[in-house]
């Protein structure tokens, strides 16, 4: 069994900015990792399954809505916190974060902000520690990039709604106790209903054939005539900014998640370079190698000056939607850099599970798309400096 050796790379000294407690909550994060994680990751992303045990501890360890107030069973925390968290998890998998990203910012997040407070004492002491695992329902199978034009629709019956539609690309679905679902009302307006298991109709089917994010469960939501109560759909907010807002807060945790990945990539690479001889020498002292180090490293550290100031513009809650997505797309873009250029430090053996960085590229390749893909977020960035939209072929006319 391989040894987890990850030291952090923190060449411009982020850790003075860094509170005692943001320090303590990444070293427990890391120490759980390292010893539940690490060991057992490979194995579970080549057999293309999720470590189900892990759960409880991603609740120990404060995963779960760390930002979530204590009365709702979260641990209150800053924003830094939850991206602190986020990266030490990606750190080891992207899939690891994804779960713990979807039930944070996509499930825990939109129940606090816009559920009502009998579904916040019902869902959110649970959601925290992992008893109870929920997903998001927003992409469709021809609606992603444009979510508005989903088809998912429900009807007025009553003292309940009838749900019908279906969404895919759905991560956690396929074991999650509730489902954060959007859809149409009868005149087109965006609502969030909160589906249970066990609903009449409700079935979410795993998606099988992943080449990347394997150790994520992956699964599709079907809706055929799903009896809702209206006391499950979300009262205080509806329309489309209503999903962008919960995607805002994923997209953050993403910033720092790919982060982590690339910073363990680099890790991996630094001290294999010091190790390797060729030629009679270690091969960090041929200059090319020590190109590719400088070089991530020098992107690397960019990155951390901008996730922890946007961390700080999310603590003051005046982060825009444009610079969420200006630092999910550079941090993903960078992240996947690396990784290859790991790689190909490692020569032969980069592409075996003896080290991540295969596993990191082939995930990362899932982070480049989901939660708004590389190039609709180069838009994003364009729109807002511009005042232009370019979405469309109208906004072009």
């Amino acid at each position: 069994m391989k040894t987890d050796q990850y030291k952090h790379p923190d060449y411009y000294n982020l850790d003075d900015l860094y509170s005692d407690e943001h320090k303590l909550i990444r070293d427990v994060a890391r120490q759980w990792v390292k010893k539940e994680v690490s060991p057992i990751i490979d194995e579970h992303y080549e057999k293309a399954t999720f470590p189900m045990h892990l759960l409880k501890g991603l609740g120990e360890i404060g995963a779960f809505g760390p930002y979530i107030p204590v009365e709702y069973g979260g641990s209150g925390l800053d924003q830094i916190s939850y991206g602190i968290i986020m990266q030490e998890l990606e750190r080891c998998d992207s899939g690891l974060r994804s779960t713990a990203s979807v039930q944070s910012s996509l499930v825990m997040y939109p129940i606090w902000k816009y559920g009502s407070e009998e579904q916040k004492m019902r869902f959110l002491p649970k959601l925290a520690t992992g008893e109870m695992m929920g997903c998001f329902g927003l992409t469709e199978a021809d609606y992603g990039s444009n979510p508005s034009g989903m088809l998912s629709n429900f009807k007025d019956d009553g003292d309940n709604v009838i749900l019908n539609g279906s969404k895919m690309w759905i991560s956690n679905a396929p074991f999650a106790n509730i489902a954060v679902v959007w859809a149409k009302d009868e005149s087109g307006r965006i609502h969030g209903l909160i589906l249970e298991r066990g609903m009449e109709g409700f079935s979410t089917p795993e998606m099988h054939g992943k080449l990347s994010l394997r150790a994520s469960s992956t699964g599709e939501l079907i809706f055929e005539n799903v009896r809702v109560p209206k006391s499950n759909i979300l009262p205080n907010r509806s329309g489309l900014g209503a999903p962008l807002s919960c995607l805002d807060s994923a997209r953050y945790g993403i910033a720092w998640g790919a982060l982590g990945a690339a910073m363990d990539c680099y890790d991996q690479a630094l001290r294999y370079s010091k190790e390797r001889i060729q030629f009679g020498v270690p091969i960090a002292s041929f200059q090319l190698v020590q190109k590719k180090l400088a070089e991530m490293l020098t992107e690397i550290t960019k990155a951390q000056l901008l996730t922890y100031r946007l961390g700080q513009l999310r603590n003051d809650g005046k982060a825009t939607t444009a610079q969420i997505s200006m630092a999910k797309r550079n941090n993903v873009e960078i992240a996947v850099n690396v990784a290859r250029e790991a790689r190909q430090i490692h020569g032969g053996m980069g592409i075996t599970s003896e080290y991540s960085m295969m596993r990191h590229m082939a995930n990362l390749e899932s982070v480049l798309t989901y939660e708004g893909t590389h190039d609709i977020h180069l838009l994003i960035t364009g729109m807002d400096i511009t005042g232009i939209p370019a979405f469309t072929r109208e906004s072009l006319l």
